[in-house]
């Protein structure tokens, strides 16, 4: 079968996308899931019945609340410093206070990347670990489905209402008796964001008729954004925060009754880096401060000592214990003990007992060898505790035997606890191997196809046979399809773990098998082709041959360069500085290349410098022929017209000359204009020399005149938005023309057409697919080998995604310039 460069190259990027796709879907992980959220409802586990006959437990119920009114005080990236660092003590001191001597429990919670504000919410009310893909969500948050503490609250009848961040009202969309959301786009206003909030406190805190209150501030991650955890806006912010958080406790405690206390909980979503940006798994952006203020707690006293590490998840867990709510079933987290230290043993070992059960409940549904975990033999062997525990205590035991007892089964269910929620945690980062592997090979094929396929495609013709059934391997084909479907057997039948590739139909899944074996046969009959042809004499020795130039030496060492950085997390972050370096070296190398030709070469082409004059002198041998009269004009306008080709050669020289150095000074501009990345981002550059309060008439002047430009521009009949569209829409119908050689751009040649029997798309596109192919190809051999690297969440993952979607917008882009050429190329035929 006969095939053009561009459908061989849109063929196989087709190919390559499902494989990253496959792959994408095996590297990030699936979070652990329970049941649907409207069957969560079920009735509570009883206490572990007691060992021997007659003896039944009367506790089957959720425990009752311990708390009558919750307010939850959310500020978006405070960082565990901004509370218990200087930061802390000198713009937050009626906080300090109640963290050092008040009635409070400290804790740092660590939150798992990504850190950003609609995956974080996920986490503290469903208390389970977010997949890294809801970042791409993050910003068209859709209502949250999974069982979760809001949803919960509302179902028991819980009034609650919210201001603060939009995100909540679109993750909890009608559960909130009233809310006032607060966009969070607008990064420069930090300071009407949060007045939007603090003006419904006054009236809001006399009412009676709410029992959870929701705030969410966004003014100090503006502030962080702009400027900086460092920026002298911060202390400003953190002592507004202070009054807030001093008026809302001194309320709630002019407000309690004598039967339940209230509660106050103060928290960050996210921490922020050193350059005030967060996403990341750095210190900053993962450490947030997570207190609980009530007057159920003992008034601290002694020195003050480092607050404790806990998971953002475990909120949920406390904070459903402390509501009388049943936990969430997706929870991983574990309740934090001195919230409820205050109970009884009975009391105490009934919240653990629940949280434990909830969570090998979850365990069982996820993981088909649970009863292997050591996490589930834990809790087994607490339960058993637990229950003789009971027995001791239905018995009316009072001893100091029963006091000992009830804490070793403590300890024995916190243990268990801990391990089975170290196991769910794992889950979310455990990857489908298998699925990695088989995406992997397809990938990997579909390169080393493009890579023998170069010297057909890119021929003259661009065009080149491809055998679908070479008689060779067509035994070899249905031996790879039986082993391979042979290996899917066994690794589906013996895999511990949920395997996406294994949930696939029998059907599509041969379908795969198929397609890796059809791959393998085509790169095995190239390669045998390459050989077979290698065996022949050349017929034309000096065409054959060739040599690489300057520039494909320079292009092959640049790509194969940029490949092997994508290994460091340090390039991946700077990856522009890598572009810019490569940019600045082939500009320079086609100024040399372009100056060789004009100035060195000048003479060693006598044929095109004196085009135009033959021609003339073939007219004139030809009048003579037929015995036609030239006038004495023609001499004239023979000279005028040599003089004007030698004008046009010599401006498309300087063209040519010039092109290199406006784009170096192109990127240069656009190098100084925003500092990207990470190590220096923090750096002066000129969108911040524009910016700053010192040069707002530099701004102001060229604002103006970009405005006046756009007036000028649209001023006609056409409106504003129809003159942008038809601006966009000439540029890219100018650009496809001059794709496909209707039209030129300045620096070529019009002598030459590169695309008169239509090569030009063909090899355009083909080069784009290898180009492509290349990097994504390496680059998914490095991730899975770095995949448990400090930095995978937050480098290496969203770099894969980044390659992921460039490989399916290339397919795109080579299938509508493909079917553009194919239309052209059959009207041409017919």
């Amino acid at each position: 079968m006969r095939l053009r460069s561009g459908v061989f190259a849109s063929s196989c990027l087709l190919v390559q996308a499902l494989g990253v796709a496959l792959f994408l879907r095996g590297f990030f992980p699936v979070p652990v899931r329970s049941l649907p959220r409207r069957e969560a409802r079920a009735d509570p586990p009883a206490e572990p019945a007691p060992p021997g006959p007659g003896m039944v437990s009367n506790w089957t119920k959720i425990p009752a609340p311990l708390f009558n009114k919750v307010v939850i005080v959310l500020i978006d990236a405070l960082r565990d410093d901004f509370v218990f660092g200087s930061k802390g003590k000198q713009f937050m001191p009626y906080t300090t206070q109640v963290v050092e001597k008040g009635t409070s429990y400290s804790f740092i919670a660590e939150a798992k990347p990504p850190t950003v504000t609609m995956p974080r919410i996920k986490a503290l009310m469903t208390g389970s670990i977010p997949g890294f893909i809801d970042v791409v969500v993050n910003l068209n948050s859709p209502a949250l489905l999974d069982d979760n503490l809001i949803w919960q609250a509302k179902a028991a009848g819980k009034r609650i209402i919210f201001y603060g961040d939009d995100t909540w009202v679109k993750l909890f969309p009608k559960h909130f008796m009233e809310y006032d959301g607060t966009t969070s786009f607008f990064v420069s206003d930090f300071t009407e964001v949060d007045d939007n909030v603090t003006r419904h406190l006054d009236r809001v805190l006399k009412r009676e008729d709410w029992d959870i209150l929701i705030l969410h501030y966004l003014g100090l991650d503006h502030i962080g954004h702009i400027s900086g955890p460092n920026s002298p806006l911060v202390g400003p912010k953190l002592r507004e925060m202070d009054n807030i958080l001093k008026k809302i406790h001194i309320s709630l405690l002019s407000k309690e009754e004598a039967s339940l206390p209230n509660l106050l909980v103060v928290c960050g979503d996210h921490g922020m880096s050193e350059t005030g940006s967060h996403g990341g798994s750095s210190e900053g952006e993962v450490h947030t401060p997570l207190l609980f203020i009530s007057s159920a707690f003992e008034k601290r006293n002694g020195p003050l000592t480092q607050p404790e590490r806990v998971q953002q998840t475990d909120l949920a867990s406390t904070l459903a214990v402390g509501l009388g709510l049943p936990i969430s079933r997706n929870s991983v987290g574990n309740l934090i003990l001195p919230v409820v230290g205050g109970k009884t043993m009975r009391e105490q070992l009934r919240f653990v007992h629940l949280n434990g059960f909830q969570l090998s409940r979850l365990l069982q549904e996820n993981t088909p060898a649970y009863e292997k975990d050591p996490g589930y033999e834990h809790f087994k062997i607490a339960e058993k505790s637990h229950g003789n525990w009971i027995k001791l205590y239905l018995e009316g035991n009072n001893s100091e035997v029963l006091l000992n007892l009830g804490k070793k089964v403590l300890k024995q269910y916190l243990e268990a606890l801990k391990t089975l929620s170290s196991s769910l945690s794992k889950q979310v980062a455990q990857y489908d191997m298998y699925s990695m592997m088989v995406g992997t090979v397809i990938i990997m094929e579909v390169l080393l196809l493009l890579l023998l396929s170069v010297p057909k495609a890119l021929s003259k013709r661009a065009e080149f046979e491809v055998p679908l059934s070479p008689p060779l391997f067509s035994l070899l084909f249905y031996l790879m399809c039986l082993m391979l479907c042979a290996v899917h057997v066994i690794v589906c039948t013996s895999a511990e773990s949920l395997c996406y590739f294994c949930s696939m139909s029998w059907l599509t899944a041969v379908g795969v098998m198929m397609l890796i074996s059809a791959l393998m046969c085509g790169i095995l009959s190239a390669i045998a082709k390459i050989f077979e042809n290698s065996r022949l004499p050349l017929k034309n020795p000096a065409v054959s041959s060739s040599s690489w130039s300057e520039i494909d030496v320079l292009i092959l060492a640049g790509t194969i360069g940029h490949v092997l950085s994508l290994g460091a997390s340090s390039f991946i972050e700077e990856e522009h500085q890598t572009w810019y370096f490569l940019v600045n070296t082939l500009c320079l190398v086609l100024c040399q290349e372009l100056c060789r030709n004009n100035f060195l070469l000048k003479e060693c082409d006598p044929q095109h410098s004196t085009n135009v004059k033959q021609n003339f002198d073939s007219l004139g041998e030809t009048s003579e022929c037929k015995n036609i009269d030239i006038p004495a004009a023609g001499s004239s306008k023979l000279d005028k017209a040599t003089s004007s080709s030698e004008f046009m050669k010599g401006s498309h020289k300087w063209i040519s000359l010039a092109t290199p150095w406006v784009i170096l000074i192109c990127c240069r501009l656009l190098r100084s204009l925003n500092q990207t990345g990470v190590q220096w981002a923090h750096r002066p550059d000129f969108g911040h020399w524009l910016t700053s309060s010192e040069h707002k008439p530099e701004l102001s002047f060229l604002a103006a005149v970009s405005l006046l430009m756009i007036f000028f521009l649209v001023q006609r009949r056409c409106s504003l938005v129809s003159k942008i569209a038809m601006a966009l829409g000439l540029l890219g119908v100018y650009s496809y023309r001059a794709a496909v050689g209707n039209v030129i751009f300045p620096w070529q040649h019009g002598g030459k057409d590169i695309s008169k029997n239509s090569a030009a798309v063909g090899h355009g596109c083909f080069c784009y697919a290898l180009m492509r192919s290349i990097p994504v190809a390496i680059y998914v051999v490095l991730v899975t080998g770095l995949r448990y690297h400090l930095f995978i969440w937050s480098v290496f993952s969203p770099k894969l995604l980044y390659e992921g979607v460039h490989v399916f917008i290339t397919a795109a882009i080579c299938l509508f310039f493909t079917a553009m050429d194919q239309n052209h190329f059959h009207r041409v035929q017919d």
